[in-house]
């Protein structure tokens, strides 16, 4: 199959590319890249006034799959991938079962290889039944092509345990994703601890809960020299410890959130359950910190942490909501709407954040435009204005702080490996 996208504003930061070119995909890779490109034999997308990036790629997502198939499965999330111009996604190990064996990978690769509507990448727990105590099988599991290991949502409470693993994973050069929040500072609190909590009678989850937690992990990759990653920083301590370290030449990665980018602790006011989140929303000075360390190459991406639930189980009093909610398809249009037309970040450095560097560094098919890599593309009209409607969402999960935002900017096509998964708004039958 060939497809040939003309006219578009192609942004490649691999290439240092930003200019009006055609992109020619043959059998599912980018074939050549040029201005005047002219084909007899294909199907032609005309992507004049369009922004053709590399597919977008998130790394860090819950697909639910297996067993918790009524927040979310593979062929949901994937759809709620698609419509958000995201090509790949890696999903989380705290499912029921949690993913600690290879055979659970397996089963979740298959699935998403016949029926999914994206790529998808799977992250193996660090511990059995992520409970803390004792290894999973983390070689059987790296042999089946994991991306890397995390304990996601659980803190790994035992030093000796953690240390161990980062030495283990070493040996087939797989990083740790850490869930870095002190499991005891935080137990008590349901929201960021500040003068918002204080205010609405929240007890609060201190800052400093998330600092130790990542300096304890931080150090801990310094003394074995694995490769570790930090999820979902959200505050200005901890993100001030990644830097360090990475100075000092600390093997250490970060992530931060769209939320944690765009959004504070005044989320929290009318105690609404899409606004519990873990780590919590907090307050402007954190927000300010962790767009910061964006520019300054302290974080390495930006992700949703996609953590859809149920309706009924978000539907309840604040403090008994589950922490988390759907972001697939409302990050391009947020991180658009409130960092790019505010002219706090460029194109090209959302674009570096939310898929070339991701890739590069959990070493994933993608994140290019250049010539021979996988046709995995993002197309999306910065013009488009639209109002997010959680009824109209792919995904099960419809929890979302956004409820009602306008937006400037959407995803208006997605190519996975050479062929449309998404054109104009809506997903293609497969």
């Amino acid at each position: 199959m060939k497809i040939l996208i003309k006219n578009g504003r192609v942004v490649d930061p691999t290439q240092k590319l930003d200019a009006v070119t055609d992109i020619l995909i043959e059998n599912g890779k980018i074939k050549k890249l040029g201005q005047g490109l002219t084909l007899a034999d294909c199907e032609t997308f005309d992507a004049a006034g369009l922004v053709v990036t590399p597919g977008l790629i998130d790394v860090h997502t819950h697909m639910r799959e297996p067993g918790l198939e009524a927040k979310e499965d593979i062929i949901s999330g994937t759809k709620a991938a698609a419509a958000g111009g995201v090509t790949t996604v890696a999903c989380m190990p705290n499912t029921k079962p949690v993913i600690d064996t290879s055979i659970v990978i397996s089963g979740i690769k298959q699935r998403a290889a016949a029926d999914g509507y994206a790529h998808v990448e799977v992250i193996g727990a660090i511990s059995k039944g992520e409970r803390g105590e004792e290894l999973a099988e983390m070689g059987d599991m790296a042999q089946k092509g994991v991306m890397a290991f995390s304990d996601d949502g659980h803190y790994v409470k035992s030093s000796r345990l953690f240390t161990l693993a980062a030495k283990y994973v070493t040996t087939f050069d797989k990083p740790l994703i850490c869930h870095a929040i002190d499991p005891e500072l935080g137990a008590e609190g349901y929201m960021h601890e500040g003068a918002v909590s204080a205010r609405i009678g929240v007890p609060g989850v201190p800052s400093v809960a998330e600092d130790i937690a990542v300096a304890r992990d931080c150090l801990i990759a310094e003394y074995t020299g694995a490769h570790v990653h930090i999820a979902h920083v959200a505050s200005k301590g901890a993100i001030e410890i990644v830097r360090q370290a990475k100075k000092r030449g600390v093997n250490i990665t970060s992530e931060v959130t769209v939320h944690h980018l765009t959004l504070t602790d005044e989320a929290c006011i009318k105690y609404n359950p899409a606004a519990r989140v873990s780590p919590p929303l907090r307050s402007k000075e954190h927000v300010e910190a962790l767009r910061a360390a964006v520019l300054d190459g302290t974080v390495d991406a930006i992700v949703t942490d996609h953590a859809p639930h149920a309706p009924e189980e978000k539907d309840v009093e604040f403090r008994y909501a589950p922490c988390g909610f759907c972001g697939l398809e409302t990050s391009l249009a947020v991180i658009l709407t409130d960092l790019y037309y505010t002219k706090i970040f460029d194109l090209n450095t959302i674009i570096s954040k939310m898929s070339c560097e991701p890739a590069k560094l959990f070493k994933i098919n993608g994140g290019t435009l250049k010539e021979g890599s996988i046709a995995d593309i993002t197309i999306m009209d910065l013009n488009k204005e639209w109002t997010v409607d959680s009824s109209k969402f792919y995904t099960r999960g419809k929890a979302t702080p956004y409820e009602g935002k306008v937006c400037k900017g959407k995803a208006v096509a997605t190519l996975l490996a050479g062929e449309f998964v998404m054109r104009d708004g809506v997903l293609c039958t497969k």
